[in-house]
């Protein structure tokens, strides 16, 4: 309850760039649980996971553009729609490897998709990108008529959106087909003697995966009013949410949203001091490999384990 209560007065409280920043952490942080779909539960890593987000982005901008009157909601779903068709495209290869192949794999095509989107500019604009696109209002047929080019009511219609997201992913993780997602992690040769499919098992996964990737992708277009491959399919889009992940516990769902905002409070104070912010992300992340793999979710438990122990000492 305190949590909602501090996200619903967050933009009366903090400035527009304060709630903007807010935005960000809450983008990624879905993208960043998202990964851990396929980090976490299925113990793959990728390496080109900004194809999904920037897919969603690129087409939530080309909607908006080319669509004339096109609506809010269903930008947004397209975002989603275009992530998880890229995964179910990809999904045949993907889903027959694991460890350092999938690993190439997802780097190879996630270069593929940042090159396409460079040189089709008559489609992406190239390096510039897609920008000047319209914010549809928010309709609800005969009841109201919101404008999101107001940042307050964009502010929650963004929350609104990422939280469903979340929730929903949530639920996933713990239905019977979320556990059979951790099974194949963790045994998947058991799990294949025991007549489960694992290509179908890994290929929904994928989908979820990139699907909502996709919808992260298309709220940042929103937010950013414009698209372009510098942050939505560069190699740094990819690894960021690797660090988010790491940073605050691939063993946990919570744990991506926490390194998410860690993440996001460093950048926030090292900039005030040095523009060398990936020297400064890259070091904390070796040291939180090296130290911490559990990351901060790790660090709680162990810390609450010990204090226990002492207590009953």
């Amino acid at each position: 309850m305190a949590a909602i209560i501090f996200v619903a007065i967050f933009p009366h409280v903090f400035s527009l760039y304060f709630t903007n920043v807010f935005l960000a952490f809450a983008i990624f942080s879905l993208y960043a649980v998202t990964l851990n779909l396929q980090l976490g539960y299925m113990g793959v890593l990728s390496f080109g996971h900004a194809m999904f987000f920037g897919t969603g982005a690129y087409a939530t901008a080309l909607a908006l553009t080319h669509i004339q009157g096109f609506p809010l909601l269903p930008a947004v779903l397209v975002g989603g729609l275009a992530g998880g068709l890229l995964a179910l495209i990809l999904s045949p290869l993907l889903v027959r490897v694991s460890g350092t192949a999938f690993a190439m794999l997802t780097l190879a095509f996630g270069q593929l998709i940042f090159v396409l989107a460079l040189k089709y500019r008559e489609v992406t604009g190239g390096e510039d990108g897609i920008g000047g696109y319209p914010i549809p209002p928010l309709n609800i047929p005969g009841v109201v008529s919101i404008d999101m080019t107001h940042q307050i009511n964009f502010y929650y219609f963004a929350v609104a959106v990422i939280a469903v997201c979340l929730l929903f992913l949530w639920f996933y993780t713990k239905t019977p087909f979320g556990s059979l997602v951790v099974a194949v992690r963790d045994n998947a040769m058991r799990i294949d003697y025991l007549g489960f499919k694992l290509p179908q098992t890994r290929a929904i996964n994928l989908i979820i995966s990139g699907a909502f990737a996709g919808i992260a992708g298309a709220v940042h277009a929103l937010l950013q009013k414009l698209v372009s491959t510098v942050g939505v399919l560069d190699i740094q889009a990819s690894f960021e949410p690797i660090m988010m992940a790491y940073i605050g516990g691939v063993g946990s769902f919570f744990g991506p949203i926490i390194g998410s905002g860690v993440l996001r409070l460093l950048e926030d104070l090292v900039i005030r001091f040095t523009e060398r912010i990936g020297l400064v992300n890259g070091t904390i992340f070796i040291l939180v490999v090296l130290y911490a793999p559990m990351g901060a979710v790790g660090l709680f438990h162990s810390a609450k384990a010990k204090w226990f122990h002492n207590e009953k000492v």
